[in-house]
């Protein structure tokens, strides 16, 4: 997609496979770097479930990728719901911050993470959702 920013459905480390480990590959290690720099400075621990970081697109057409930590479905008994919007907010807001025209965003842990795809569908078409009004603003 020709977009200014692409959402990376992450885990906590920032390594993982899947779409993930093929957003690293296709966009250098210039993500990856920036990606480690924030681990080591301000996530050691790895980025809290919910939470998104902000990086460089590297070699990507894309000029950012918000790596955002969705959380893993455990029967939906345990605040993932509110974990999953949580990681949407995120990446609106970072977006926000940063300035790109537009977005794409994926459906957020339905792979290996397991998170039903419709209820991800749900939720992210709740969080996101902007009115008429607040676009226009």
């Amino acid at each position: 997609m020709d977009v200014d920013a692409v959402v990376n459905a992450a885990y906590s480390t920032f390594i993982g496979g899947g779409v993930d480990g093929a957003i690293h590959k296709a966009g250098g290690p210039a993500i990856l770097e920036e990606c480690k720099r924030l681990r080591s400075t301000r996530w050691p621990e790895g980025v809290p479930t919910g939470k998104a970081v902000i990086t460089t697109g590297g070699k990507l057409r894309t000029k950012f990728v918000i790596h955002a930590v969705g959380s893993v479905w455990r029967g939906g008994e345990h605040g993932e719901p509110k974990l999953l919007a949580e990681a949407y907010r995120n990446c609106l807001a970072l977006a926000a911050s940063k300035g790109p025209k537009s977005i794409a965003v994926p459906s957020i842990n339905t792979d290996t993470c397991g998170y039903p795809v419709e209820k991800t569908r749900r939720i992210a078409l709740e969080t996101t959702k902007v009115s008429r009004e607040d676009a226009e603003s």
